[in-house]
């Protein structure tokens, strides 16, 4: 078993489960309780997880979604500065549509803002396929995952590359349902993947992620 999937491969889908995410909702799509969660930054600490957050400006003028992640899911980023503004910036909005995706899998909203606000193209395809698998598996994931070995490439104006390597081995499985966590499965090399993302700088001025491709057991993460 796998701590938490990797290979996030586009499938099928309409555009209105692409655009919604609905069916990944689950429960009763009711306010959550924040209480003991992480606000990722992106906007301010305020109030509950609701299905519809209330954007907020942050610093570069950018109205963006609040991104809240429950109490035991944590996400590690190494090497955040560049010393480049532009390079910089590409990387804050990778590591906010992570956070999106992670939002998406481990809190039952109506709809996760977030994840159509930072993944758009292909990346929202893999992204939604990925987040339904956990739904229909009635699972998620508690723990904290580590990202490293982050790089930044200009391609031409307003696109770019980022590739990073990630650490799952300190999450574990969690059934939804019944919260049981597993911390049963045994460490591999599949703890650890290779990612290579393209970001488009869109007309609002966020970079989002329009492909992702992964290697699980990737040489250079290990």
């Amino acid at each position: 078993m796998h701590r938490r999937p990797t290979l996030l491969a586009a499938a099928s889908l309409t555009a209105a489960a692409v655009l919604s995410l609905a069916a990944c909702g689950g429960g009763d799509g009711g306010s959550k309780d924040s209480k003991g969660a992480d606000t990722i930054e992106g906007a301010q600490t305020g109030g509950g997880t609701s299905a519809t957050p209330s954007p907020e400006a942050s610093a570069d003028g950018v109205k963006r979604p609040r991104i809240t992640l429950p109490k035991g899911v944590r996400n590690v980023f190494e090497g955040g500065q560049t010393g480049d503004a532009t390079k910089d910036a590409v990387l804050a909005d990778s590591e906010r549509r992570i956070n999106s995706l992670d939002e998406a899998v481990t809190v039952e909203a109506e709809d996760h803002p977030a994840l159509k606000f930072y993944s758009a193209g292909d990346a929202l395809m893999s992204a939604a396929t990925y987040v339904k698998g956990f739904y229909d598996d009635d699972r998620s994931f508690v723990g904290t995952t580590r990202y490293y070995k982050r790089n930044v490439t200009l391609l031409k104006k307003d696109t770019a590359a980022v590739t990073y390597c990630m650490d799952s081995s300190k999450t574990y499985p969690m059934n939804r349902k019944t919260k049981k966590v597993d911390k049963s499965v045994p460490a591999s090399d599949k703890d650890y993947a290779f990612f290579n993302t393209r970001l488009e700088k869109n007309d609002e001025g966020v970079w989002q992620t329009t492909s992702v491709t992964s290697i699980e057991a990737a040489k250079q993460c290990l």
